[in-house]
Order: structure tokens, then C-alpha cells, then sequence
């Protein structure tokens, strides 16, 4: 099968799941085997593609012509494929478990949840394997208003407010910022078609380079660089399956994914290095990672809390790509996918001891781990890995941001890693310590129900990803050649 039937088939098979779903509403079991069928295939599918991209191929197709200049195109290049491997691998799990949430909880609304999050997924296809700057923005507003029903998918004050933050900083800055900055690339370029080494002709003055970059950083309002953030803090009154998907699934990644893309196929590497204008960026990613890992550390409900230590580990990614060496942005590509895995190992748990116990305060887990052990145990694999301790996912991405930074003589950027790693394990290991050391607290019981494990199928998902997480840092090879490859270190 070509490449391009297969990013074709990517594309189409969650959209027709989109389609399928609704029909069985009647049918919880036949709805969410439509979903995991949906699922295993587009893995399969994604999958198929990566040893094109390894051998140097670039599959691509589409050019459908809005206007003179303006096309809808996809090609697979490696630092996209990096991204739909994780979109398609996490939609597996993430189903399984929502399955075992959704069912635990009795929540409302479970087809159009289900639908909701087939759109999210085949915008995030379409994000992954964009060609241009407007296929990306086109199907980054797609993910942005397929996910606003699921973040109000309760449909209380809470979830209205919150989905209102949630729709109103991501389109405001997407529309204000990020739309102009395409619009001024294309009549600065003469072309929105991404390429390695930037589009940029070098007539461009230095200042106009630095506010265009400004426009695109801010404008990518998924990255949550500060303060561009408060949606995602406000976006956990969803149900936790949706949770996962905004942190580590689509919506965060699309943010980090869109600007190292736009910084290596949009400016260049060399070309941002020769104006020196990218400084700044630094340090704001810094004084992100820093200031939100502070905010984590005095969050007691422990959904928050993890929302915090996303934005921070979010800005890892941009702080990596502001170094501007090879090795740093081999650590921002390699971080997108260990972030994925581990967060999402963190948030399955958050939802497993919710289905359980109803437990939501960091406060409340004293001596739960003993009564849940697979999910605690799951959950200090994740916590470990936000640390980056070996051997798990996160100690990898941060060998590689560390080394680009070491390389760069970025101190900085050093400086502020081994400052957050203390923070990570300031924030995280005392709720593992809770967990297992302490005696549960009296009442406990009377509160929360004599519980043990959630649902087998929330079990199964949690216990994957955390496996998952192990496994990357134990078979980084496949993941280290594509990152390796977008910036052309072996070739």
C-alpha cells in the first residue's frame, strides 16, 4: 500500500468512526467495539508508515486549492510521525479506559463523548501530517472545537465556566495571533509548505523575525507557555478520560508539536541561530517550567495538581527547541512522546482512585496504595518519569535536552532543568510516600467506601501505559532515529 493511501486512510478511519459511532447509541457494546475496531486500526495504519520515514521517504498527497496559494496537503516527515505514533497508540488505551470510566462513573452523554473524541483524533491526524502552515491551522481549529464538548461534557456551572476559559484562550489566541503570523509568513516566504531549514528568505530583518516568532509562540496557545495557560487548569472539570486526551493524547502535544515544528521547518535552526532572536524564548519556556512547578507544589486536588505539571513539562519541550541545537531538539521530539506516556499513566490513575473512592485530594491517599497497588504502582512509574529518573521515558528526553544545552553552553537551560527535576520530585514523591508508608486515615472507610482496585478495564489501561513508559527508555532505538533524522544527525 502507498504512503499516501495510508496517510489517506489515517485520516479517514476515526472520521468514519465519527460517523459509525452514533449509530449504535442503543449499543454500548457494539459502540465501543466500533471505537477499539477504529482504534487498532489506525495503528496498524500509522504504524505501516514509519518504515518509509525511516528510509528517508516523505509519503504525501492531497493539494486541494482553497484560494490562489492556499492547498490542503499532507506529507509525513519524521517529527510528525513521531506525533501520529503517539495519538495512535494512546487512542487504544485511552478508549479501554474510558470504557471502564464512563461505565464506573454512569456518565451522561457517552456516544457523543465517544464521537467527540473520534474527531479529536482525525484532527490530530491531520495536525501530524500537515504539509503547510494552513492544513495545520485548519485542522488545529478542529481539535480545538471537537474537544470543547468534551471538556463541558458534564454540563454544570463548572464545566461551562471552564469550557468558556478553555474555548475563549484558544481560539482568541489562535485567531489574533497564530493567524496572522501564517498570513505574514506566506507574503514574506511566497510559500506555506513547511521545509527543513526554514522558508524564510534572509531579506527578512532581524526585529521582524523576532516579533514573528513571538506571534507563533504565543499564538500556539497549546503550548501553555505562561500566560497563555489558564485554560488548561480549567479544562479538569472534564471527566478524566478527557483529561488524558488534552494533556497527553492531542491537545498539549499539538501545541508543543506545532511550535518545534515551526521552529525547525518554518525559520530553521541555522536561521534563528544567525539572527538571535530566539533568546527570549528561553526565557519564558523557563520561567513557565519553573513558576508552574511552584504552583503544583501548593495544588491539594490532585487533578491540578498534575494540570500544573503539565504546563511545566510542556515548556521542557519549548525550552528545548529555544536552545537551538540538534541534540536539544532531539530531546523536545523524544519528550512529546515520554511526556504522553507517563501523563497519561498519572491521569488514569488520578481516575481510577476517583472511580474507586471518589478520592480527589492529594490529602485523602494516605494508605490507598495498599488497597489499590496496581494503580499506585503505576502511578510513581509516571511520577518517576516527570522526574526523569531512569530507567523510564522521561530520564531519556531529558539526557537529550541536557545535552544540547551542555553542548550550547545554554546554563540557563541547565540550570532550570536540575531546578524543576527537584521541584518534580518535590510535588510527586510524597504523594507515593502517602500512598504506600502511611496508615490510612480514620473515617476513611465511612468516606470513601471499603474499596479496593477501579474497574478491570481502567486496571489494564494504567498498567499498559506505565509498562509503556519502561519500555521506551528500554527500546528508545525506533524513537531516537526519527527525532535524530528531523534535524539530519546519520545523514
Amino acid at each position: 500500500m502507498s504512503g499516501s493511501t495510508l496517510i489517506l486512510l489515517a485520516l479517514a478511519i476515526p472520521a468514519a468512526a465519527a460517523l459509525l459511532i452514533p449509530l449504535f447509541h442503543r449499543l454500548p457494546n457494539v459502540r465501543e467495539a466500533v471505537t477499539l475496531l477504529a482504534a487498532g486500526l489506525l495503528f496498524a495504519v500509522v504504524y505501516s508508515i514509519v518504515p518509509l520515514v525511516l528510509a528517508g521517504e516523505v509519503p504525501m498527497t492531497g493539494g486541494l486549492e482553497v484560494m490562489p496559494g492556499v492547498v490542503i496537503a499532507f506529507s509525513v516527515e519524521p517529527l510528525g510521525m513521531i506525533f501520529a505514533c503517539v495519538a495512535s497508540t494512546l487512542w487504544i488505551v485511552n478508549s479501554i479506559y474510558s470504557i471502564g470510566y464512563m461505565r464506573g462513573n454512569n456518565e451522561p452523554r457517552q456516544t457523543s463523548f465517544y464521537v467527540c473524541f473520534a474527531v479529536a483524533i482525525a484532527s490530530t491526524m491531520g495536525i501530524a501530517f500537515s504539509d503547510n502552515l494552513f492544513t495545520i491551522f485548519l485542522f488545529y481549529e478542529i481539535l480545538t472545537l471537537s474537544t470543547y464538548p468534551l471538556v463541558t461534557h458534564k454540563g454544570n456551572d463548572a464545566a461551562r465556566i471552564g469550557g468558556r476559559i478553555y474555548l475563549s484562550i484558544l481560539i482568541g489566541t489562535s485567531m489574533l495571533l497564530l493567524l496572522p503570523a501564517i498570513i505574514w509568513t506566506g507574503a514574506l516566504a511566497g510559500t506555506l509548505t513547511f521545509n527543513r531549514g526554514g522558508i524564510l528568505p534572509e531579506t527578512v530583518p532581524v526585529a521582524m523575525v523576532g516579533v514573528l516568532l513571538f506571534l507563533f509562540v504565543y499564538g500556539i496557545g497549546k503550548a501553555a507557555v505562561m500566560p497563555i495557560h489558564f485554560w488548561l487548569p480549567a479544562a479538569m472539570v472534564a471527566p478524566t478520560p478527557v483529561s488524558a486526551l488534552l494533556h497527553a493524547v492531542a491537545v498539549v502535544k499539538a501545541g508543543v508539536f506545532t511550535v518545534t515544528k515551526v521552529v525547525v521547518y518554518v525559520f530553521g535552526v541555522d536561521y534563528l541561530v544567525d539572527a538571535g532572536t530566539a533568546g527570549w524564548m528561553m526565557w519564558v519556556a523557563s520561567f513557565t517550567v519553573i513558576v508552574a512547578s511552584l504552583v503544583a507544589l501548593r495544588q491539594d486536588n490532585l487533578k491540578k495538581r498534575l494540570a500544573y505539571s503539565t504546563v511545566s513539562q510542556l515548556s521542557y519541550v519549548v525550552l528545548a527547541a529555544a536552545i537551538l541545537t540538534p541534540l536539544s531538539l532531539v530531546g523536545a521530539a523524544v519528550h512529546i512522546a515520554a511526556h504522553a506516556v507517563s501523563k497519561i499513566t498519572l491521569f488514569f490513575a488520578a481516575g481510577s482512585v476517583y472511580t474507586a473512592g471518589h478520592v480527589t485530594e492529594v490529602s485523602q491517599m494516605n494508605g490507598i496504595g495498599r488497597r489499590m497497588p496496581w494503580t499506585m504502582g503505576a502511578f510513581a512509574i509516571g511520577a518517576l518519569s516527570m522526574i526523569g529518573v531512569p530507567p523510564t521515558a522521561g530520564f531519556l528526553s531529558k539526557w537529550f535536552i541536557l545535552s544540547g544545552a551542555y553542548s550550547a553552553e545554554a546554563w540557563l537551560a541547565v540550570g532550570v532543568i536540575i531546578a524543576s527535576t527537584a521541584l518534580n520530585a518535590a510535588y510527586f514523591l510524597p504523594i507515593v510516600y502517602a500512598a504506600f508508608a502511611r496508615k490510612e486515615d480514620e473515617g476513611y472507610v465511612k468516606q470513601h467506601g471499603d474499596h479496593g482496585e477501579a474497574p478491570l478495564p481502567i486496571v489494564i489501561a494504567l498498567t499498559a501505559t506505565a509498562a509503556g513508559t519502561i519500555l521506551l527508555f528500554l527500546f528508545p532505538a525506533p524513537l531516537v532515529a526519527l527525532a535524530e533524522s528531523m534535524v539530519g544527525i546519520g545523514q
